[in-house]
């Protein structure tokens, strides 16, 4: 069943799985090593299709998108639409952590700690409702 707040988008679906098969070398480590490899305990997707964007990877549950940028995100125009797209989903109630291809590949463990930390902070705004189903509410 279709998480309410997850504003999945059925359009965006060919594309998202264009790139979960070909993702970066940096994607394709963190997906492995750390999310697959359930080292951070909480489920992400990966390509996920969020309202009229994809995003690398992102736990439902505790709504953080993780963001894997390459080169290219250090060019001007590429940038501000990263900054456009990030408020916009920031808006829809997610929260953003963005690594560079060389972070990832370089410094894993670390990332993987900032993960954990950050999940841990996200996990204070989950309640049970009235059906004892985890409820996600952040102010």
């Amino acid at each position: 069943m279709q998480k309410p707040f997850s504003n999945y988008n059925s359009k965006l679906q060919k594309r998202a799985n264009k790139l979960r098969k070909n993702m970066t070398k940096a994607e394709a480590c963190l997906w492995k090593y750390a999310i697959k490899a359930n080292k951070l305990g909480w489920p992400f997707r990966r390509q996920r299709p969020i309202d009229q964007y994809i995003v690398d990877f992102v736990c439902l549950t505790l709504k953080l998108i993780i963001e894997v940028d390459g080169e290219s995100h250090t060019n001007e125009n590429i940038y501000e639409n990263d900054l456009k797209r990030q408020k916009y989903l920031e808006n829809l109630g997610y929260t953003f952590l963005r690594f560079t291809d060389d972070e990832v590949l370089k410094e894993m463990n670390g990332v993987i700690e900032v993960i954990k930390i950050s999940l841990k902070e996200l996990e204070k705004y989950l309640t049970l409702d009235n059906e004892d189903k985890l409820r996600f509410e952040k102010p």
